[in-house]
């Protein structure tokens, strides 16, 4: 089952003192690239957080966010009074001013606000632990739901591919009448005897020249081998890609062999529909 790596997912848990909200997003990425944001106080639960993303998500542009607002009582920014009286007593020396508007300019100046650094509570980083595994799950639920919705868009084009790889096959005889046709105008044209065995074997030539049954076999087997892995248990992009070069391989040699203009416009349908297949699997995990 193939999932996407466009994803999201959001948790919010309420704490005594403190609303948490957890998002995480992804795009699509050749590797994982993990942007984490969150207050000072959670740092050093930053490689913990990392490591259990990369162990979920493998691939994409990840970014984790952690959102904290206080809606108790409970703060870590304290006024340092005694500073900030001293402020307010060297303000009166230089300007004259109401408390109020003397006090709005002392708490602006250097460490008349302190903050403490808090200590991150077992039982709440547990809670936030919770959210996180939460948050992650509802991140794989949505790749996998964008997942299916990819898989069935390959599945039509991959049955496309096919469809059109049959009516190149039922056309095939006549291609290659076509070429007897115009090498005997040919020969006819020029008015000239010519040895008929020396004629067959120049045909015979032009003919396995032109000739795409290998081709048309190994698009066959990509084409197979492509649900084939479409359908496995692991997702993966990357080989899914690599199949898709291979069928390219496959169709751009049919239409340089072909000559045939009815051929070369299933050929054109055919390399549409593989490159919108390209385009999806950039974004396949």
């Amino acid at each position: 089952m193939i999932q996407s790596m466009t994803g999201y997912g959001k948790t919010v848990v309420q704490l005594p003192t403190k609303k948490i909200s957890l998002e995480i997003k992804s795009l699509n990425s050749k590797n994982l690239d993990l942007n984490a944001r969150m207050p000072s106080v959670y740092r050093e639960k930053e490689l913990e957080i990392r490591k259990r993303i990369a162990s979920v998500l493998n691939r994409g542009k990840v970014d984790f966010s952690l959102y904290m607002e206080i809606t108790g009582e409970d703060t870590s920014s304290q006024i340092n009074k005694t500073v900030v009286r001293e402020y307010i007593k060297q303000l009166k020396e230089v300007v004259d001013g109401n408390e109020t508007e003397l006090l709005k300019m002392a708490v602006r100046l250097p460490d008349a606000i302190t903050t403490e650094r808090d200590e991150i509570d077992d039982d709440e980083w547990k809670t936030i632990s919770n959210a996180i595994d939460e948050t992650l799950k509802k991140i794989e639920q949505y790749r996998i739901d964008e997942g299916k919705s990819l898989e069935t868009d390959f599945i039509n084009r991959v049955e496309n591919i096919s469809q059109l790889l049959d009516d190149v096959i039922a056309i095939d005889p006549e291609r290659i009448e076509g070429v007897r046709a115009r090498l005997e105008k040919g020969i006819a044209d020029i008015k000239e005897k010519v040895d008929e065995n020396r004629f067959e074997q120049e045909l015979v030539y032009y003919i396995e020249k032109y000739d795409i049954t290998e081709e048309k076999v190994r698009l066959k087997n990509h084409l197979d081998y492509f649900l084939k892995v479409l359908n496995s248990k692991e997702s993966n992009g990357k080989k899914l890609g690599f199949i898709g070069q291979e069928m390219g391989r496959e169709i751009n040699t049919i239409g340089s062999k072909s000559n045939y203009a009815p051929m070369q416009k299933l050929v054109v349908q055919m390399k549409d529909e593989l490159e919108k297949i390209k385009e999806q699997l950039l974004n396949v995990l």
